[in-house]
């Protein structure tokens, strides 16, 4: 049972996760300066987010989803949509 989430932060699901997340902010037309001001965070704390350096919990992500105004819900839903994309091209 140890091994099954080991490392996930490197795994391609957690890349896809944050492409996504950084996506949205894009799609939003937020920088990441101005995403750190409604968050109450620093403009490197958004760019480790986003690059995968800093793991983000589920509370996190809430909170992220609320700055960018989406629905937690959309986001999850958007981001199944792309693991099941990357699945399939896998398989």
């Amino acid at each position: 049972m140890s091994g099954i989430m080991n490392k996930t932060i490197y795994k391609a699901e957690y890349q896809n996760f944050v492409k996504l997340l950084r996506t949205t902010r894009e799609k939003r037309r937020l920088t990441q300066e101005q995403l750190a001001q409604r968050l109450g965070k620093t403009q490197s704390f958004i760019g480790k987010c986003e690059r995968g350096e800093r793991r983000l919990d589920v509370i996190e992500l809430r909170i992220f989803c609320m700055a960018l105004d989406v629905e937690l819900e959309h986001f999850i839903s958007l981001l199944e949509v792309e693991l099941a994309t990357v699945s399939s091209e896998v398989a």
